[in-house]
């Protein structure tokens, strides 16, 4: 047993030394490559993952990006109209009232029918009018008589200055040489003042015969004028919306006899904000759908208020359109288009709208070196293929997918599609 160990002992020894002062030998031996040999594989691969990662490191690492989806848009010509809600209203509306005191003698019109210009719409009982206004002629005949006599006045006061004034001068010479006393004189001097007294007198004489025949005259027009109001006139032609006052009823002055509406043409009437007003012109042409049937009207704007209210800071605007067969009513609910001129504008889809972080409402754009930036946009018209949208560049490329997860400034990696325009 003790030969047994000395021999492991030996054994041993020789290994170790062999290990230490020929381990290649050894390692050839036992078929394994040597510590240097192993160590060139492994530092050939650490240069090979060197290089790889010298080359990623170069190249930009888009699995790190936020990828989007962008659709480039090309900027259209769009006729524009400016998109109001109103309302339809008569051209012209009237309550014709009576003017003067007195009992309806004629029979009602109903409401409803056409009335021209002109008809007698409510006749009043003329009373003692007639006979006022024979005794108003009757005045105005004798002023009128009375101006001959007055000039007749005038006249003859005329003769008597002359008169007077003769006898005057010859008055004066008599007493210049003598042969008339100053009582003469006298007498003949008061006898010119008395003339020339007489003749002014006249002349108001004349003067009051004339104003009396004015007066006169006067007169005679209030009474026709009064026998006139007893009937009450359409102003226009157009349709009874009441009926008219009823046989026998007093009216007094102020008094509703009827209401009349022309409806030929008709208004149509909205208020645009201030922000498009600018848009609207005088003549321009204009289009209506209304709410009552779905019908389609057309006419042309006919008036544009220069003042706003004050309340809604809006701007009346008036449409005539035609309306021979009456079929439109006053009042009814219209959605108006008025045409203005046509504007650049981009056709995006609804879902790329977005709002920035003041609240503005726009599209994120993606420039150059794949940067986003934010474009606020002015609404047109919403249709069912998109939304109308303005104040972008003539070519946009548009986020539409994925908007909402990206900021100004920041990079991505955009996905391209085909336009849908």
């Amino acid at each position: 047993m003790r030969i047994f160990s000395i021999l492991a002992a030996v054994v041993v020894s020789i290994v170790l030394a062999m290990s230490i002062l020929a381990r290649p030998q050894l390692m050839a031996l036992l078929g394994m490559n040597s510590p240097a040999e192993a160590a060139q594989p492994e530092n050939a691969q650490s240069s090979i993952n060197a290089d790889s990662e010298t080359a990623t490191a170069d190249a930009p690492d888009t699995s790190a990006l936020v990828k989007v989806m962008v659709e480039r848009f090309t900027a259209q010509q769009v006729d524009s109209a400016v998109i109001l809600r109103g309302q339809t209203s008569a051209v012209r509306q009237v309550d014709v009232r009576a003017e003067t005191s007195a009992v309806v003698t004629s029979e009602p019109l109903r409401k409803g029918a056409q009335i021209e210009n002109g008809d007698a719409l409510c006749v009043l009982d003329p009373g003692t009018r007639g006979a006022a206004l024979e005794e108003a002629r009757a005045r105005l005949t004798e002023a009128e008589s009375r101006v001959p006599e007055a000039e007749a006045r005038v006249s003859e006061a005329e003769a008597r200055l002359k008169e007077a004034e003769i006898n005057q001068n010859a008055a004066s010479k008599l007493s210049e040489d003598g042969f008339a006393s100053q009582t003469r004189l006298a007498s003949a001097n008061a006898s010119v003042e008395a003339a020339k007294a007489g003749v002014t007198s006249a002349t108001a004489g004349l003067r009051a015969a004339r104003s009396g025949i004015e007066a006169a005259t006067a007169a005679v027009a209030g009474a026709e004028t009064e026998i006139d109001r007893l009937t009450i006139k359409a102003p226009f032609s157009g349709l009874l919306e009441s009926d008219t006052a009823e046989l026998g009823s007093l009216l007094q002055p102020g008094a509703l006899c009827a209401t009349i509406i022309q409806l030929n043409p008709i208004k149509l009437v909205a208020f645009v904000p201030e922000t498009e007003v600018n848009r609207v012109s005088l003549g321009a042409m204009a289009g209506a759908r209304l709410a009552a049937g779905g019908n389609d009207v057309g006419g042309k704007v006919t008036f544009i208020s220069r003042s706003a209210d004050p309340a809604t800071r809006t701007f009346r605007v008036e449409i005539e359109v035609a309306n021979d067969d009456f079929a439109i009513r006053d009042g009814q609910t219209a959605e108006i288009a008025i045409a203005s001129a046509g504007v650049s504008a981009h056709l995006i889809p609804q879902s790329a709208l977005t709002l920035n972080d003041d609240g503005a409402l726009g599209v994120r754009l993606v420039g150059d070196k794949n940067l986003v930036s934010f474009a606020p946009v002015g609404v047109m018209r919403d249709t069912d293929a998109g939304i109308w949208v303005t104040d972008l560049p003539a070519e946009a490329n548009v986020i539409v997918v994925g908007q909402e997860f990206v900021t100004a400034g920041v990079t991505v990696a955009p996905t391209w599609r085909e336009v849908t325009q």
